[in-house]
């Protein structure tokens, strides 16, 4: 089933607790967690406490999204705080992957690999059996608000084919410049979750946004 997952860098911090209720009501499936360390990416963001602060208040999973030069030192640390899943990208610790993924699965939560815009789609080959999905960035990670990639339609066609020949179980999310307006060409070419900042919470009726967005998931009018 394709789901929108809202990506809490993008709302209001000041007002998150209504902006969290409207996402829901509106038909979000998951929250969507971008951890920054300031050196895989330029910017910081959230840390583990913030996401034990979100699950003491939502019924909603939680998705630590790890853009850090180090995942192993965080691993831990966001599963403790709840984290349903955790996903690493394929260009940190690379060495390490396999038995990071696992440390994941080992704890209950979904294990998962993040691609940048520029990492060939088959980097995630020696990953398809044990995970349960690959985001694959269609913006430089780092920054909110940037519109989508063209040349990341060819890649995620290219993923859902890699996808469907070694593990059709494995999710294909996307995350970056996704609009209800672009949806319909996602679904097309194979996008299963759809990670959504700015184009959400930016909204003037958050509710209303997510209500369209998981319209044009369900290939409702």
């Amino acid at each position: 089933m394709k789901r929108l997952e809202p990506s809490l860098l993008a709302a209001d911090l000041y007002r998150l607790p209504a902006q969290m209720e409207a996402a829901e009501r509106g038909g979000a499936a998951a929250w969507h967690l971008d951890i920054m360390d300031g050196h895989f990416v330029p910017n910081l963001s959230f840390g583990p406490h913030v996401c034990e602060g979100i699950r003491k208040h939502t019924a909603l999973p939680v998705t630590a999204h790890l853009m850090v030069e180090r995942p192993s030192r965080f691993i831990r640390p966001f599963l403790d705080a709840g984290a349903g899943a955790v996903l690493l990208h394929a260009e940190t610790e690379p060495e390490r992957l396999p038995e990071l993924l696992r440390s994941v699965r080992d704890a209950g939560a979904e294990p998962g690999v993040v691609l940048r815009p520029k990492t060939p789609p088959e980097t995630v080959l020696p990953y398809l059996p044990a995970i349960g999905r690959v985001l694959l960035m269609s913006v430089e990670p780092g920054y909110g608000g940037q519109a989508l990639l063209p040349e990341s339609f060819g890649r995620i066609r290219a993923l859902r084919r890699l996808i469907e020949r070694e593990n059709p179980a494995v999710l294909l999310a996307l995350d970056g410049g996704v609009t209800p307006e672009n949806a319909p060409a996602l679904l097309e070419a194979g996008v299963d979750v759809f990670v959504a900042g700015s184009s959400v919470f930016g909204a003037p009726d958050i509710e209303t946004r997510c209500r369209e967005f998981c319209g044009v998931l369900r290939h409702e009018p």
